[in-house]
């Protein structure tokens, strides 16, 4: 079994960023919104897979259908690959919705959260080295009893209903943006919940509620809790 762990954060809070010291040998991106990575020299480590580069490890698919095609093909085909960064996931179910905007009833949406739910388990049946890192974005919303919550975006109340998302994973971090004292932003992830968000880890596996955005640090602490 794979471990999986879900970052969820604002658009522009480091979420892309936090894969930048992961190291390119090891790690396989699946970059759904197709959009260049926010790191110095990505470009030369890290290059779109295909059948006259075979030994890439980026590939751009954005289906439900094609994510779980290359994380398969990256368990049973690539074993020097230990990360798999998903990036910008929450695209995966925009996509598929604007492609069924036209269809009436609420059958999409059985659909939508059913490929969420495939995909976010598919980690349970990978191999037992490789670390999955779902990144993808946050929304504002109210619980039942009208009080402010942060989670993560999805594309309406009936995936809500139907799939608790944060409930598949038992690490999920936010992303914040700190302002220091002197004027400096400080960019990192929250491990526990503030009693809006759903962010959660196990009970001493980070040593701090606000870690260093770095997706290299969080996988080492995982594997220093678990041996």
């Amino acid at each position: 079994m794979a471990q999986s762990v879900l970052v969820i954060a604002d658009s522009g809070s480091g979420k892309s960023t936090s894969g930048r010291n992961l190291d390119p040998k090891t790690t396989f991106w699946i970059n759904i919104a197709n959009k260049p990575l926010p790191f110095k020299g990505w470009k030369k480590n890290y290059t779109l897979i295909s059948k006259d580069n075979p030994k890439g490890n980026m590939t751009n698919a954005s289906s439900a259908v094609g994510i779980m095609k290359a994380i398969q093909h990256v368990n049973d085909k690539m074993p020097h690959i230990t990360n798999l960064v998903i990036d910008d996931w929450q695209y995966m179910s925009a996509f598929e919705y604007f492609d069924k905007a036209n269809e009436k009833g609420y059958d999409k949406f059985t659909s939508i959260a059913s490929n969420l739910a495939q995909v976010a388990k598919m980690p349970k049946d990978l191999r037992d080295d490789l670390y999955c890192f779902f990144l993808t974005h946050s929304e504002s919303t109210t619980d039942i009893n009208g009080r402010n919550k942060v989670k993560a975006k999805t594309v309406g109340k009936m995936i809500d209903n139907a799939l608790t998302l944060e409930g598949l994973f038992s690490i999920v971090l936010f992303g914040k943006v700190v302002r220091e004292e002197d004027g400096k932003m400080q960019y990192g992830f929250e491990t526990q919940t503030n009693g809006e968000t759903t962010a959660k880890s196990p009970m001493g596996m980070f040593e701090e509620t606000f870690i260093e955005n770095d997706l290299q640090f969080v996988k080492d602490c995982i594997i220093e809790y678990e041996q």
